[in-house]
């Protein structure tokens, strides 16, 4: 399940990749600013499904249904997703 906080981190980066300021985008994507930045910084608790599309429309994204894992990942599983990255620091 994708957390609220973990979305606004991705849009955060996003957004920065894109060269745009939280001002423009907001802007862009017709939302407050101070609702953007709340997002943002994982100060927000709630926000209606068409803010979110509108923030990731104009960021060029949408999102996508799947079916949900009904399990959770086991450690060894995430550390062998993870070796291809080069993140087990256990080496």
């Amino acid at each position: 399940m994708l957390l609220l906080a973990t979305l606004g981190e991705q849009i955060a980066i996003r957004r920065k990749a894109m060269g745009l300021t939280q001002r423009a985008l907001a802007q862009k994507a017709r939302v407050g600013l101070s609702t953007l930045d709340a997002l943002e910084n994982a100060r927000l608790g709630e926000l209606g499904f068409t803010r979110i599309t509108n923030i990731l429309s104009a960021l060029g994204l949408e999102l996508k249904m799947q079916e949900a894992n009904a399990r959770r990942p086991t450690l060894d599983e995430l550390l062998e997703e993870e070796q291809g990255e080069g993140l087990d620091r256990r080496r």
